[in-house]
């Protein structure tokens, strides 16, 4: 899939379908003229609000070059990044749906929108390269093909876009092509984020998930090494181990570390949930659902994302990913509820229920971040609990943080990204719920307040570090079949981060 920048006119460009922005006060003023000149009949826009992503495809009757498609294409008020994020990634995902191969858009108003936004192009560029790649996306890699029965689709009809033109660039080309290749880096890693997060455990173990992580590497020209099982034990991760009791397949513990060319300005660590399947274990989940629980772990595939695109965009901080992977099975030898097991750290934990599975291998993930590199900040990501999901549904992330400048970062990049964190308690008071009788902890806090509890547990495993954030990604993570958007892995966390790490850069 490709972006390419042009001066050339939307109308002189050879494509499928031709896109018109047009914010709200535009409506009114300038869209029957337009409409006119493109030989349409102008109450054929009766449809069309103009609000950001709001999509109207109209046919022109006259002859003559140019896409026979018009795409009318609401920017809203056009002040914010989502409007401008909002608007490529509907007509992205329409022109998709509609299996369109070649998408123009006309950006020769790209000075005014700047204005609007009080960004320059090349950063208005870049929300739109991140905005189409994110629309266009679709999971195919698994589909044979052998039972589309679509008589009218000829052979060869695109499966998504294969080339984006942004027209009519004009003055802006060269900071607009800048901004389109930045933008495109962050949606092409945030679109493998996805591609690993849809696929299934038969398809990606932990040991592919390390497997991932080198490709990475490779593509970025970061080192990787990933630990076995043997080693996993030496270092006495006792965590992840306990975890992987009840699997065939053996855990990996990975670690990606990119390293500028230069003085960093700063030591990030990032720790991402690595569990490619979760049954629950012996505290199996419900049946209805579980077949989303490949995606638990989202947050490893952010890690993965953001390291890659943290350096090929070439940012001056280094960014130490750590991926702790399993999947989490019941079987003969599984990890039973009332077990006590040791952490990395030393600390003893009371397993009330097996389905808290998740903050036991981040906790030994935290524990060897904090002993081998006491970064500047350590952020963990993972899809940890239902709870979030109840007290801030599919829109949010949870955020928990002992940094109050380090959460509010994090809140910024979120309403910059498009990719949104809230808040969340930290209070002592919650410790009473994680404590046990038998053990130094237990992983369970009880019904109510869950996600914080959950939070409180991997607290207690930074060792003191006075800068650690952890997400809560269970929300936004994944998107059930439905509701008109691309379902399956939304990648959420890469633009957050990558938005973070380019603030401190």
């Amino acid at each position: 899939m490709k972006i390419t920048v042009t001066a050339k006119e939307g109308m002189s460009v050879k494509a499928d379908i031709l896109a018109l922005p047009l914010t709200a006060k535009e409506l009114k003023k300038e869209l029957p003229g337009v409409l006119q000149g493109l030989g349409i009949d102008k109450g054929a826009s009766g449809d069309f609000n103009g609000s950001a992503g709001d999509i109207l495809v109209l046919y022109r009757t006259s002859s003559g070059k140019g896409a026979s498609r018009i795409a009318l294409l609401g920017l809203g008020d056009a002040t914010t990044n989502d409007d401008y994020r909002k608007a490529a990634n509907a007509i992205a995902h329409k022109a998709s749906d509609m299996h369109l191969g070649v998408v123009a858009i006309d950006c020769s108003k790209i000075g005014e929108w700047s204005k609007h936004l009080r960004r320059n192009p090349e950063y208005l560029a870049g929300l739109l390269g991140e905005g189409l790649l994110h629309g266009a996306y679709r999971f195919h890699r698994l589909k044979s093909g052998k039972l589309d029965k679509e008589k009218k689709k000829e052979a060869g009809t695109p499966t998504t876009v294969n080339e984006f033109f942004l027209a009519g660039c004009g003055e802006h080309y060269s900071s607009i092509e800048k901004g389109v290749a930045s933008g495109a880096i962050v949606g092409i890693s945030q679109n493998m984020s996805r591609d690993l997060v849809n696929l299934p455990c038969n398809h990606l173990s932990a040991e592919d998930l390390a497997e991932a992580a080198r490709e990475a590497g490779r593509k970025g020209g970061f080192d990787v090494k990933v630990f076995d099982r043997k080693k996993i034990t030496e270092l006495g991760m006792g965590g992840l181990l306990a975890v992987n009791q009840g699997s065939k397949e053996p855990p990996t513990f990975t670690i990606l570390d990119y390293q500028p060319k230069g003085k960093s300005k700063k030591t990030v660590a990032l720790v991402g949930k690595g569990v490619t399947f979760d049954s629950g274990g012996i505290s199996i989940k419900p049946a209805q659902g579980m077949d989303e629980m490949k995606s638990d772990m989202s947050g490893a595939a952010c890690v993965i994302g953001t390291v890659e695109a943290a350096a090929l965009l070439g940012l001056p901080i280094r960014v130490i990913g750590i991926i702790p992977a399993t999947d989490n099975m019941p079987g003969g030898s599984a990890m039973k509820p009332g077990d006590i097991i040791t952490t990395m750290s030393g600390i003893t934990v009371d397993v009330g229920n097996t389905d808290a599975e998740g903050r036991l291998i981040l906790a030994d993930a935290l524990t060897y971040a904090k002993r081998e590199y006491d970064p500047d900040v350590i952020i963990d990501l993972a899809t940890l609990t239902g709870a979030c999901v109840v007290a801030l549904g599919y829109a949010a992330a949870g955020l928990f943080s002992n940094d109050d400048d380090l959460a509010d970062d994090l809140y910024r990049a979120g309403q910059s990204s498009g990719e949104k964190v809230w808040r969340m308690p930290l209070w002592n008071e919650y410790d009473e719920l994680i404590k046990s009788d038998v053990a130094d902890l237990s992983n369970t806090g009880g019904r109510w307040g869950g996600a914080i509890t959950a939070a409180k547990f991997l607290e207690k495993f930074i060792d003191g570090h006075k800068s650690w954030a952890h997400v809560d990604i269970a929300g936004p993570a994944f998107l059930a079949k439905g509701g008109g958007k691309t379902p399956g892995g939304t990648g959420f966390g890469v633009r957050l981060l990558v938005d973070l790490l380019k603030g401190w850069a």
